[in-house]
């Protein structure tokens, strides 16, 4: 029977969970379902998991194990920090950027209605980069209580954000710095004892966890109080009987993903390169967004591409790499149901550029470089058609 091929390259979308995992999962499902407020040794199991799933994470991000709170996921710990800095922490002000992920904007925009707090959004550079002068002359022109809301690396373009320049200011003018760090944890060693930091959001299905589950970084004595009320689980910082589950998927997930990442990392990065210098033989015109070329301020997981075809030729395009078994994402998968086109892509393109095709592709070490081959070939037909 025929069967077609399949691509799949929107892990900065989801990605694909390491049997491992799926295997610790179910061992924990099966024998440890205590729950894990109880006193009784069923209880106390299940609770173990729990903490020592919170030391491991503190452990790689070199932070007291205090200081995580699982969450759902990266959207809930985005909204804990930002609604509780302006109820708890007398935050007035948000500096924020048009290229952060919905969950930080949508929040932002609430509160601002909600709360009339001040909102400004540093400029970017021509390449989506935040300009790190004017972050500093907006830091410096008001003394109202501020918070700084800055992601470590952009889903869509992959830019990557000098997060001690940012913090180190926040630092100087007292100003709180939350951190959305959901593309980069599990990818990139980040010492947030190092980096003045205050909050930072992860998700465990970014580096080949569950679903459903991540933590927010809340640095200790910060004052916020919780936004679920109900029980005491997880220090008082958030009511709800914990999926245990999940966040023992989300330890053995964050383990592996370090113990691999020097490996995976240079695999991944050699797929990128490779994937880049194809396209720019295989499709004269192409164009890359953001810092998509530039290792040192890009991840290696992620590239965008801009393709020279036309706004109506475009109108096809995913529907036809769809029907080639290709997965890749037009923006963020997060508002993929929109037809508004990106909105990281629309704060700084040109209009003329704007109107071509540009889509996401994004890798892990399960892609081959056949892959890329072949979604190079379809592209290279679709263009030249």
């Amino acid at each position: 029977m025929w069967s077609m091929k399949k691509v799949y390259l929107d892990s900065a979308a989801t990605t694909q969970m390491r049997d491992e995992v799926i295997e610790k999962m179910i061992s924990v499902m099966k024998e440890t379902y205590g729950n894990p407020s109880s006193i009784h040794a069923f209880g106390r199991s299940s609770k173990s998991l729990i903490e020592n799933a919170r030391k491991t994470v503190a452990g790689y991000l070199k932070v007291s194990a205090s200081e995580i709170i699982f969450t759902s996921g990266g959207t809930e710990a985005d909204n804990l920090a930002l609604n509780s800095s302006v109820r708890d922490l007398g935050v007035k002000r948000i500096i924020t950027s048009r290229i952060e992920h919905h969950a930080v904007l949508y929040t932002v925009d609430q509160l601002k209605q909600c709360f009339n707090i001040e909102v400004e959004y540093v400029d970017l550079k021509e390449t989506g980069q935040v300009d790190i002068e004017h972050l500093k002359a907006l830091l410096e022109e008001s003394n109202t209580k501020t918070l700084v809301s800055l992601m470590h690396v952009n889903n869509e373009i992959g830019n990557v954000l000098d997060i001690n320049a940012v913090g180190n200011l926040c630092k100087e003018n007292k100003a709180l710095f939350h951190c959305d760090m959901v593309q980069s944890i599990g990818h990139f060693n980040v010492d947030l004892s190092a980096v003045p930091v205050d909050f930072t959001a992860v998700s465990a299905h970014k580096f080949h966890g569950p679903k459903g589950v991540g933590f927010a970084y809340i640095r200790k004595n910060s004052g916020l109080r919780p936004l679920i009320f109900g029980g005491e689980q997880e220090r008082g910082q958030r009511a709800g009987t914990e999926s245990v589950h999940n966040i023992v998927g989300l330890e053995e997930a964050l383990k592996i993903a370090y113990a691999n990442l020097k490996e995976e990392k240079e695999y991944v990065t050699a797929l990128k390169a490779h994937f880049i210098e194809t396209l720019k033989k295989e499709i004269p015109g192409v164009k890359f967004n953001g810092d998509c070329l530039n290792a040192e301020t890009s991840t290696y997981t992620l590239i965008n591409v801009c393709l020279p075809v036309s706004s109506e030729k475009a109108l096809m395009l995913l529907f036809q790499l769809d029907l080639k078994g290709i997965a890749c994402s037009k923006g963020s998968a997060c508002q993929s149901g929109s037809d508004k086109g990106s909105h990281v892509l629309n704060a700084f393109l040109s209009q003329e550029d704007l109107q071509k095709p540009s889509l996401r592709f994004s890798f892990s070490h399960y892609n081959t470089k056949e892959e890329i081959n072949y979604v190079v070939s379809v592209l290279k037909d679709f263009v030249e058609s």
